[in-house]
């Protein structure tokens, strides 16, 4: 998402939030699958909510370690999260396509 991305040092702008949600929307809603889409609505939220990029470390199905940049959490994003007690924030993520 960073690629090309003039705006990935300014997620608190409403512009860039906005931008960022709908490329969210428009690059993974239509993937089958409801965990799918819980991920993408997940993503907007991050948007939405100023999230910054950061950098994590993953392991592919072969044990190959690598660096993915991903939306992190935000006090916008975790102030959302809490906002209702009955709220699993762990089954909130979803899973990435």
């Amino acid at each position: 998402m960073t690629d090309g991305d003039p705006t990935a040092d300014r997620p608190d702008a409403p512009e860039t939030r906005i931008a960022r949600a709908l490329h969210y929307a428009g690059e993974y809603g239509y993937i089958d699958g409801a965990h799918h889409k819980q991920w993408v609505i997940d993503q907007m939220v991050r948007a939405l909510t100023g999230c910054p990029y950061v950098d994590r470390e993953a392991v592919d199905y072969r044990g190959g370690e690598y660096t993915l940049r991903a939306q992190g959490e935000s006090a916008e994003y975790t102030e959302w999260l809490g906002a209702d007690d009955e709220f699993d924030a762990g089954d909130w993520a979803g899973i990435a396509p």
